[in-house]
């Protein structure tokens, strides 16, 4: 029989830790008692080969994915492409805003049609203090399992809940909770790292719901190269991310729905791997964590891991048939109507179907 820890190895070269540690015992840089504000200038439709200087000093440039754009830097101009994941909203009609990574730009130009662009700067807003500190994760039919990751919770990367109000102070998207039928892979995919993981998720956050108004974050959970794991969008106010506070009819706890493959949201739990897996393969300590998290997910919803799903969304009815674990671009091949994308990127797709083996097998240990 295979132990708990010979088979977490086996999946990622690494032996297990109860939370999963740090890989090269690499400090948590990044988390503290405070978190900066979001900056943000909303800016455009800005006309193609204008030359824009920021109006707040850039960590990032939320654009349309697929956008082309020059930026000038103390080494002189170079062209960028915003080749991040787009998520989606159901019903959204024009692609997701993605981030281009932006520290030293002092001038920006767009190429193509003319583009509205949202300048951010996620490190030198007024300061707040956290409300949480990271613990382990949480999710149901595992909360003693041992092996669980370092877990990060809105309260505990700084998300700003005003974010998902409308001025009138009630909620622009509020919670919708489904039935899971299937889990899919993303990676946030920038050609340019942002090394900074909060920073990062709430970039993506501020994309998300404010710039693309979609309410909120696109995924239910998010991944960085330490093996951290973020909670994503806001299900209730309970410990447990992704699922709300009551089960469905058939028992199982059901998801909040989210924003990360438009058009199949709906039943449908979106992971993000921080970065870009196109140009870097995950770290060993993100595939860990993405495995145990893919894996307590198929345990909490009775889903097989090795299975293959016929998806229907509960809300549109739109179909497609796929694996139970996909990576955002078998979307496309399932149902061309969810638009093509690259995303997982090759690397993690890649890694998908041992991916998938490993998550099984934990599942049996947990049965």
């Amino acid at each position: 029989m295979v132990s708990r820890r010979s088979l977490l190895r086996g999946a990622t070269g690494l032996a297990a830790a109860a939370p999963v540690a740090l890989a090269g015992g690499e400090a948590f840089a990044a988390e503290g008692d405070t978190v900066p504000e979001t900056l943000a200038a909303a800016r455009g439709p800005v006309d193609a080969g204008r030359t824009l200087q920021p109006e707040l000093k850039l960590t990032q440039l939320s654009v349309p994915a697929g956008t082309d754009l020059r930026v000038r830097t103390a080494d002189g101009w170079r062209d960028l492409a915003a080749n991040g994941c787009p998520a989606g909203a159901d019903g959204a009609t024009a692609p997701g805003n993605v981030l281009v990574a932006a520290a030293g730009v002092t001038a920006y130009q767009i190429k193509g049609a003319p583009t509205a662009v949202t300048e951010l700067n996620t490190v030198d807003g007024r300061k707040r203090a956290l409300r949480a500190q990271p613990r382990a994760l949480t999710l149901p039919r595992a909360a003693q399992t041992p092996w669980r990751p370092r877990y990060l919770s809105r309260a505990a990367w700084g998300a700003d809940e005003s974010y998902r109000l409308n001025p009138d102070g009630t909620l622009d998207t509020p919670p919708a909770f489904y039935g899971v039928q299937t889990l899919t892979v993303h990676h946030s995919g920038e050609d340019n790292p942002i090394d900074d993981p909060i920073q990062h998720v709430r970039g993506i956050y501020y994309t998300h719901a404010v710039t693309n108004d979609w309410g909120d974050i696109g995924y239910q959970l998010l991944i960085d190269k330490f093996g951290r794991v973020f909670e994503g969008v806001y299900s209730d106010a309970d410990p447990i991310p992704v699922f709300g506070p009551e089960p469905g009819a058939d028992g199982r706890p059901q998801m909040v729905n989210g924003a990360h493959v438009g058009g199949f949201n709906a039943g449908n739990i979106g992971i993000c791997v921080l970065g870009n897996t196109m140009i870097t393969p995950p770290t060993a300590a993100a595939v860990r964590s993405l495995t145990i998290v893919l894996a307590l997910l198929a345990k909490a919803t009775n889903l097989d891991p090795e299975g293959t799903t016929s998806y229907v969304n509960p809300v549109s009815g739109a179909q497609a048939t796929l694996r139970t674990i996909s990576g955002h671009r078998d979307w496309h091949t399932a149902n061309p109507a969810a638009g093509a994308t690259l995303c997982c990127g090759d690397s993690l797709y890649g890694q998908l179907p041992a991916i998938r083996t490993r998550a099984a097998a934990l599942v049996n240990l947990l049965s």
